[in-house]
């Protein structure tokens, strides 16, 4: 297999919050128009999904997933998702596998030798985990306009400098504005 690439993906409002109290996301719904942004096509959205391998996520952000699928449907698709909890969870889908254990090991035991665009969307503190052992190699923040006020902190409690490399930075016809970065390791 290639060389894996693991990207930290999470959607933001501009005050650096990733989830509010009550875990609602009518908050990724905007009525803003920036007429400069890009324009994404479906055809755009599916074919950029379709470069990634594998998700990881967090028991929360899997919990949050399961239930906001019974309203607009797995946001997943069929692509292998690695939920990390020491919790039994459900599994109503059959792509989704819960594991557990050191991600060090995870990484280098089933990520590296079965993938090469593994996306990490959340939580908080699985990114803060991926960050501090240095096995993210990208992040790529979407920036919502809204300021929230309260809910979970993305980099809450980091800990430590982590220096990062802009390598393009993307506005929407929504306002939204997507920075990606390299991590420099």
């Amino acid at each position: 297999m290639d060389t894996l690439k693991i990207t930290v993906h999470i959607v933001s409002s501009l005050d650096g919050i990733i989830a509010k109290k009550d875990n609602s996301i009518s908050w990724f719904d905007t009525t803003d128009h920036y007429e400069k942004g890009a324009t994404v096509t479906a055809q755009d959205a599916e074919e950029f999904v379709k470069s990634i391998d594998c998700y990881v996520m967090g028991a929360r952000t899997y919990e949050h997933a399961l239930a906001l699928s019974k309203k607009h449907g797995w946001a997943y698709g069929n692509t292998p998702t690695l939920v990390l909890s020491n919790k039994g969870l459900p599994i109503e889908q059959p792509s989704v596998e819960i594991c557990f254990g050191d991600l060090n090991r995870l990484v280098n035991e089933r990520l590296k030798p079965h993938y090469k665009n593994v996306w990490v969307v959340g939580g908080a503190m699985l990114i803060r985990d991926f960050l501090d052992l240095k096995l993210a190699d990208e992040i790529r923040l979407s920036v919502m306009p809204i300021i929230l006020g309260e809910g979970t902190m993305l980099f809450d409690h980091i800990g430590r400098e982590q220096a990062l490399h802009l390598k393009n930075v993307t506005p929407y016809k929504s306002g939204m504005v997507e920075l990606h970065y390299e991590v420099k390791k």
